[in-house]
């Protein structure tokens, strides 16, 4: 009935359930199955690491990965080692589910030497993959499959890497 002289409380504002974390760190266990030539096709067991920078918590990021995969070759050991950079997009999902998708350019190493050409290539890789989140907002496991495409000793590699492991969010 009278007129207050205080301000009207204001209402408290929501506006997001979750915090939005701007970087990612990961690392995880990879396979590659590395097409070097017609017939030979090595195995290789490895580690996976990669850092995403999302600006502002945004969808689009700038991610990073380095691998360094392990086997063998007619009895001689074989190391592939991949340095790439590039884009990557977001979709967060119900239930904790994040699933992206990336392509990154880079170089890529090759051993053992051999007699058809250079151990070094230019590399690139297109895939995706499902990060799940734990108990706890800032880890999640992370599944995922590329391609990854090379040029060594005069032809081109289509070679698919297969990757798990955990996510860090800070």
């Amino acid at each position: 009935m009278f007129a207050s002289s205080e301000p009207a409380a204001q209402q408290p504002t929501v506006y997001g359930v979750y915090e939005v974390y701007n970087w990612q760190l990961y690392a995880g266990y990879t396979f590659v199955r590395f097409y070097e030539v017609p017939n030979v096709t090595p195995n290789l067991n490895g580690l996976d690491l990669g850092l995403v920078f999302y600006p502002n918590g945004k969808w689009i990021g700038a991610d990073g990965e380095l691998v360094a995969a392990f086997g063998s070759q007619a009895g001689t050991s074989a190391k592939f080692l991949l340095a790439m950079g590039g884009p990557r997009f977001r979709w967060s999902a119900p239930r904790g589910l994040e699933l992206w998708a990336h392509g990154l350019v880079g170089g890529t190493h090759f051993l053992p030497q051999t007699a058809f050409g250079s151990q070094s290539a230019f590399a690139y890789e297109v895939g995706g993959g499902i990060d799940i989140s734990a108990h706890r907002r800032r880890v999640a496991y992370r599944v995922g499959a590329d391609m990854v495409g090379t040029r060594y000793f005069g032809t081109y590699q289509y070679s698919p890497r297969l990757f798990v492991g955990i996510v860090f969010k800070y």
